[in-house]
C-alpha cells in the first residue's frame, strides 16, 4: 500500500467515524453522505475534486447526479463538454505524474 492509499483510507475512516458517531445503526442511511462530501473535496495533489475530474464541474448537490434521459439526442454544446473533460483528464495525468516524480 502506497502513501496516497495510506492517507486516503485514513481520510475516509475518519469522515465515516464522524457521520457514524450519533448514530450508529442507520450507518447505511448516511453512507451516501460520506460519498458525496468525500467527491467534492479537491485532491491535495492535483488540487480537483473527484467529481470535477469526472463531470468537468463540481456538483452543488446530490440532484446534479441524477441521470438525464437516455432518450435526449446530443447537441453540439453535449460535444463540446465532451471535449473540455477529454482535456480535463490529460490535465490530470499529467499533475499526478509531476507529483509523483517529485
Amino acid at each position: 500500500m502506497d502513501g496516497q492509499t495510506r492517507v486516503t483510507n485514513r481520510t475516509l475512516g475518519a469522515l465515516l467515524r464522524a457521520l457514524n458517531k450519533f448514530n450508529s445503526k442507520a450507518w447505511d442511511l448516511i453512507l451516501f453522505y460520506g460519498e458525496f462530501s468525500y467527491n467534492m473535496a479537491p485532491s491535495k495533489t492535483i488540487g480537483l475534486s473527484p467529481f470535477k475530474i469526472v463531470f468537468g464541474i463540481d456538483h452543488l448537490s446530490p440532484l446534479d447526479l441524477i441521470p438525464r434521459p437516455s432518450d435526449e439526442k446530443l447537441s453540439v454544446e453535449a460535444s463540446k463538454r465532451v471535449e473540455e473533460i477529454k482535456h480535463l483528464h490529460e490535465q490530470v495525468k499529467l499533475k499526478t505524474k509531476k507529483s509523483n516524480a517529485s
